[in-house]
């Protein structure tokens, strides 16, 4: 089945087995000036490259919303400053889009 509605899985990462899954909510007419595939919108940040699968990116969250947490520095240091976990960019989205 393809078109609105359709939906796939997909896992990154096999060694943390990060689930995504994408749905096609409405398709539009071709923009004759876009270059495609283009992301219209999503919801939050992608866990950090090799953080431990869902385990190790819950654990990650507690240490970074805790200063007091054993490895929050260190943690923080090595996402390189701050994390927003609800946060999604769309611009950063697209250019890796266009990388591709």
């Amino acid at each position: 089945m393809t078109g609105e509605g359709f939906s796939l899985s997909y896992v990154y990462d096999f060694g943390d087995n990060c689930e995504h899954e994408l749905v096609v909510e409405k398709i539009l007419e071709p923009n004759p000036g876009i270059c495609y595939p283009v992301c219209i919108g999503g919801e939050d940040a992608c866990p950090p490259e090799d953080c431990g699968g869902i385990w190790g990116y819950y654990a990650l969250l507690a240490a970074l919303r805790d200063p007091k947490h054993p490895q929050h520095e260190q943690l923080t240091e090595w996402l390189g400053g701050e994390f927003d976990p609800d946060e999604f960019d769309l611009d950063a989205t697209n250019r890796k889009f266009r990388q591709v």
